[in-house]
């Protein structure tokens, strides 16, 4: 944390130095002395100070300045720190106007000029006021601050952004935080456009993009080599998998993820069926842990980036990424994930994402919700996940089930936790039909598939967590999918293909290998398997395996 401020301010150059160097002499190890020579510099010095969340302990202002006079100065300075101690310098005859602002701006002392010697006439008053205003003192959130709307689908995204790459931050919403509406009025901004970010250095974004923000707190979006022995895109448990027995066997090993590592699986408020960790971990918890692993063997992780295309030569496998660099592998892993399914053809749901309606972001909006009646449509594990954890923070939430009950896709032990819940219900044969509102979800309009009954319910939350889509079709052409394009591994290639999806070698592919000679799929972008944590991490270690025999044979 930077040093608290003591400020002093007075329009004479003498008297300035004087008090600034005995100020320093005496608190200079623990507190940070700036001066100024007039109110309106002063005021210019706290508006910086308050944009990076420094912190003011006293100020010290002379009475008698040109244009804007001591008492004037803190009645201006009281708004922007309010808590700071508050000191006139003073000549024997403005005693009468340090009296009345006692009364007017809560002045705390005054002390008359000049002040020698200090350790009789200074010091005594000045730590008798610091060690009251560090007695009261709370320390101000260091790390980033975002000030936004709650109902802006961009505030959601830089949050969303954050928390999954998790970077703490502090969220500052506009219509209840009286703080952010007095840091929007100190930028110089003509109009402000939200969500602005603020970080500790004083530096800001306005409505940053994910690579924007990336590049600010420092992550790697651009590979260090060239070439890499193994390269993994996704970076979820499979992918995560993958790439710590790659590189912890050896290989030099790049991860390339879109979002933030952990993918789908990152987003689970608690997963306890985990082998390993009985009382259950947060997705975001085993990513970290993940990441942590694999960097300590030495892979580079590319968040945010995407990869675009993919071109075989010879023994080596071109990556094209997003910004038109391309890197070349002699063995890939493609562990994509999928993503969740959108509902943009009902009324009113493409319109509100990001105000009301959101895919996932359990963790990122849960606090944001408390008090509040939530509904959650899907019947999985990652729905269940979201019930129960949205139960400590909602009024109410309801879980939308199309089925007739969770058990058919749901784990047993979330489905007791459900049943045990006394804020949850489940509404089973129930679906979606419209969402309403204007610039945020106000009300859903809800059907009973049996009776074809509808109800509109209020509610300004609604969380989707249903079924699942590869985002595969830059591999169309080159990659075997099926018709919902998932990726084809081993046994399971085709034979009535276009010549370019032809397996190519005498010997057959490996397990997870597909047509592409060393190009594997894993985890839930492969047909057929299982959609697990347990599974993609599974799927991620063995795989290597494979990418050894397929560099062997490249020997």
């Amino acid at each position: 944390m930077s040093k608290p401020v003591l400020l002093t301010v007075d329009d004479d150059a003498d008297v300035l130095q004087a008090i600034s160097r005995d100020l320093r002499k005496q608190y200079g190890d623990r507190y940070r002395v700036l001066r100024a020579d007039s109110g309106s510099a002063a005021l210019d010095t706290l508006k910086k100070l308050k944009l990076q969340n420094d912190s003011v302990a006293l100020m010290l202002v002379d009475q008698r300045m040109p244009e804007m006079n001591g008492v004037e100065f803190l009645e201006q300075a009281l708004e922007l720190f309010p808590e700071a101690k508050r000191a006139l310098l003073t000549a024997y005859s403005d005693t009468d106007a340090a009296i009345r602002a006692i009364n007017e701006v809560s002045l705390d002392y005054y002390l008359m000029k000049p002040w020698d010697p200090p350790e009789e006439q200074l010091y005594p008053v000045i730590d008798d006021l610091l060690t009251d205003w560090q007695a009261h003192f709370k320390p101000p959130f260091e790390g980033i601050r975002v000030i936004g709307d709650r109902w802006n689908p961009r505030s959601h995204q830089v949050k969303d952004f954050l928390s999954r790459n998790q970077i703490p931050y502090r969220w500052m919403d506009v219509e209840q935080n009286k703080e952010a509406v007095t840091l929007l009025e100190l930028t110089d901004l003509e109009k402000p456009v939200l969500p602005l970010v603020l970080f500790p250095n004083g530096d800001r974004l306005v409505q940053p993009s994910n690579t924007q923000l990336a590049a600010k707190v420092g992550l790697q979006t651009v590979a260090a080599k060239p070439f890499y022995d193994l390269a993994i895109i996704g970076g979820g448990p499979a992918g995560l998998a993958a790439a710590v027995y790659g590189a912890s066997e050896g290989l030099r090993t790049v991860l390339i993820e879109r979002e933030a590592p952990g993918g789908q699986a990152g987003t689970s408020s608690r997963i306890e069926n985990y082998l390993g960790f009985p009382v259950g971990l947060s997705g975001s918890d085993l990513a970290r842990r993940a990441v942590s692993q694999a960097r300590r063997f030495g892979v580079e992780i590319l968040s945010p980036q995407e990869v675009q295309g993919l071109r075989v030569e010879n023994d080596y496998r071109f990556i094209t990424l997003s910004d038109g660099i391309e890197i070349s592998c002699h063995a890939l892993i493609l562990a994509l994930g999928v993503s969740w399914k959108r509902m943009n053809t009902i009324p009113g749901m493409e319109r509100l994402t990001g105000a009301g309606v959101y895919y996932g972001a359990a963790q990122t909006e849960a606090l944001a919700c408390a008090d509040e009646d939530v509904y959650i449509i899907g019947g999985a594990n990652s729905a269940g996940q979201a019930a129960m954890y949205f139960s400590k923070y909602a009024r109410k939430t309801t879980l939308l089930v199309r089925g007739d009950s969770l058990t058919k896709s749901m784990s047993q032990y979330l489905i007791e936790q459900i049943e045990a819940a006394p804020n949850i219900e489940v509404l089973a044969h129930t679906s979606v039909i419209e969402a309403k509102g204007e610039t945020s979800l106000e009300a859903l309009v809800l059907q009973n598939s049996q009776t074809g009954a509808t109800e509109t319910v209020p509610t300004n939350s609604l969380f989707i967590f249903i079924g699942a889509m590869p985002r595969t079709e830059w591999l169309d052409g080159l990659v075997q999918r099926d018709e919902r394009g998932y990726l084809l591994t081993g046994g399971e290639l085709e034979s009535e293909v276009p010549p370019a999806q032809v397996w190519p070698l005498e010997r057959p592919p490996y397990l997870l290998e597909t047509n592409v000679p060393g190009v594997f799929a894993v985890g839930d972008v492969r047909r057929g398997s299982v959609k697990r944590v347990a599974s993609g991490v599974g799927e991620g270690s063995i795989c290597v395996q494979f990418v050894h025999r397929y560099l062997g044979d490249l020997l």
